[in-house]
C-alpha cells in the first residue's frame, strides 16, 4: 500500500474517532496503536509504553505541571480578583478604562499562570460582572476577556510554547523571549480596540439619553481617590515581583525553565499562604486537585500525541507530506499562508498541544528550507492558535466565558470576540512586515 494511501487513512481514521466523541487523548492512541498493528512489525506493540516514556522524558516537560501549579494558586485564590481591581482603580480615567484594564489584568495572570481558560476563568468572573454593571454591552464584555484569556499561551511562561520548543528542537528562553514583544503588541491592539469601541458605546449612549432621556450606566462612571487606589496596591505587588524575579531568573541563565517553574510554584504558595491565608489542607485541596486533573489531562494528551508523531513518523506519512509540500514550488510567503490555513482549520476542533505535535513534523522541514526563522514562526503559529481558541465552532475560550456569564448568548459572545480575530490576524501581517519584534528581544539578550 502506498505511502498516501495510509497517509489518508491514518488522517481519516483520526477524524472519525475524534467526531465520534472518543477523548482527544485516547483517540490519537487507539489510531495509533491500531496502524502499529496493522502496518508495523507486532513486535512494536511491546515497545509503546517505553516509547512514550521516552517521548516524554524531556526535562523540558518538566516545567509543565510546575507551571500549572503555580496558575492553579494564583487563580484559586484571590489574587486574580485583587489584580483585576488595582488595574481597574489605577485607570478608570481612561475611555473604557475599565475593559482596558481587563486586558492588561489577562496579560499579567496570563503571565504568571499561563493558561488560557484559567485566564478566562480568573479575571472574568470578576470583570464580566463589573464590566456590565458599569454599561457594557454583554458581547463586548464577553469578547474583551474571551480575547484577553488567550494571551496566556503566548506570553511568557507559556505551556504551548515549551510544546512548541520540544517540537521544534529550539531554545526555550529564546522563544518565551521572543514572545514577548508580540505580546505586548497585542495587547496595545486589543486596548486601543476596546478604548474606540467603549467611545462609540458612550456616545450611542448619548444619543439615546438624548433623544429617548433613557439613561446608561455607561454615562456614569465611579472615580477613585488617591488613597483607595494606594490601598490596593499591597496585594498586587508581591505577585508581579514574583513574576519579575522568576522571568529574571529564566532570562539570566541562573535557573533552567523547570527550576524556573518549580521555584514559581513554590514561591506562589507561600505568597497565597502569607497574604491570603492559604495553608491548611482544606485550603490547598482544591488547588493540588485542579493542578493533578490539568497536569494529568496535558500529559495524557503529549504522550498519545507524541506516540501519534512516533508513527506517523516510521510510516514515512510526516516526510512524505513535507516533501509534497516542497514539491509544490509554492513562494515562501505562500508556503506560510497555506500552512497557516491549515492550523486555523485544524484549530476548529483540535486544541494547541495536539495541533503543534501533529503538524511539527510536517511543516517545520518545509519552512526551514524555505529561510523561515523557527524561533519567529513559533510566535506566528502560536498566535494563529490563539484564534482556535475563541474563534467558533470550538473555542475553548467562547464555552469557558458562556460557563462563567450563562445569560450572555454564544451569538453575543461570538459577535463580541470577531473584532479581536481581526486584530489577531493584523498582528500576523505586521510581525510579518516587521519580524524583528519577534526576534530583536532574543537576540540582544541571548546574543
Amino acid at each position: 500500500m502506498s505511502v498516501l494511501a495510509i497517509g489518508l487513512m491514518y488522517g481519516g481514521a483520526t477524524l472519525l474517532a475524534m467526531f465520534a466523541g472518543m477523548p482527544i487523548a485516547f483517540a490519537l492512541g487507539f489510531v495509533a496503536v491500531t496502524f502499529m498493528y496493522v502496518f508495523m512489525p507486532h513486535a512494536s506493540l511491546d515497545t509503546v509504553a517505553q516509547n512514550v516514556y521516552e517521548e516524554m522524558s524531556s526535562i523540558t516537560l518538566l516545567a509543565i505541571p510546575l507551571f500549572i501549579l503555580k496558575g492553579a494558586a494564583i487563580g484559586r485564590s484571590r489574587a486574580g480578583a485583587d489584580l483585576y481591581s488595582a488595574l481597574h482603580a489605577w485607570m478608570y480615567r481612561i475611555p473604557g478604562g475599565l475593559g482596558v484594564a481587563n486586558v492588561f489584568a489577562c496579560a499579567l495572570f496570563a503571565a504568571m499562570a499561563g493558561s488560557s481558560p484559567a485566564t478566562c476563568s480568573a479575571i472574568g468572573s470578576a470583570g464580566i460582572p463589573e464590566m456590565r454593571k458599569r454599561g457594557y454591552p454583554p458581547g463586548f464584555a464577553a469578547g474583551i476577556i474571551a480575547a484577553g484569556g488567550t494571551l496566556g499561551i503566548l506570553l511568557p511562561p507559556s505551556i504551548t510554547m515549551i510544546l512548541y520548543a520540544v517540537a521544534a528542537e529550539v531554545s526555550l528562553g529564546r522563544l518565551f523571549l521572543a514572545a514577548i514583544g508580540p505580546g505586548l503588541l497585542l495587547v496595545a491592539l486589543f486596548a486601543a480596540y476596546v478604548m474606540i469601541h467603549y467611545s462609540f458605546e458612550v456616545s450611542k449612549a448619548a444619543n439615546v439619553f438624548a433623544s429617548k432621556g433613557v439613561a446608561s450606566a455607561l454615562l456614569n462612571q465611579e472615580a477613585y481617590t488617591r488613597a483607595q487606589k494606594l490601598a490596593l496596591l499591597p496585594r498586587v505587588i508581591p505577585f508581579v515581583l514574583l513574576l519579575t524575579g522568576v522571568m529574571f531568573a529564566l532570562y539570566g541563565g541562573y535557573a533552567t525553565p523547570s527550576e524556573t517553574a518549580g521555584l514559581g510554584a513554590l514561591l506562589a504558595l507561600v505568597l497565597i499562604a502569607i497574604i491570603y491565608g492559604v495553608w491548611r489542607p482544606r485550603d490547598l485541596s482544591p488547588i493540588l486537585f485542579a493542578t493533578l486533573r490539568e497536569s494529568t489531562m496535558l500529559m495524557l494528551i503529549i504522550g498519545m500525541s507524541l506516540l501519534y508523531s512516533y508513527v506517523m513518523s516510521y510510516l514515512h506519512i510526516s516526510q512524505s507530506a513535507a516533501q509534497a509540500i516542497v514539491a509544490l514550488g509554492l513562494s515562501k510567503w505562500l508556503l506560510l499562508t497555506v500552512i497557516l490555513l491549515m492550523v486555523v482549520a485544524l484549530g476548529f476542533f483540535l486544541p494547541p498541544v495536539s495541533i503543534i505535535l501533529m503538524t511539527a513534523p510536517i511543516v517545520l522541514p518545509p519552512l526551514k528550507a524555505a529561510g523561515f526563522d523557527l524561533i519567529w514562526f513559533g510566535v506566528i503559529m502560536t498566535i494563529v492558535m490563539e484564534m482556535g481558541l475563541i474563534h467558533p465552532p470550538v473555542g475553548l475560550n467562547l464555552f469557558v466565558i458562556k460557563n462563567i456569564a450563562p445569560d450572555i448568548s454564544l451569538a453575543d459572545i461570538i459577535w463580541g470576540v470577531l473584532p479581536f480575530v481581526g486584530l489577531m490576524i493584523l498582528s500576523i501581517v505586521i510581525l510579518s512586515l516587521a519580524p524583528g519584534i519577534a526576534i530583536w528581544l532574543p537576540t540582544v539578550i541571548m546574543k
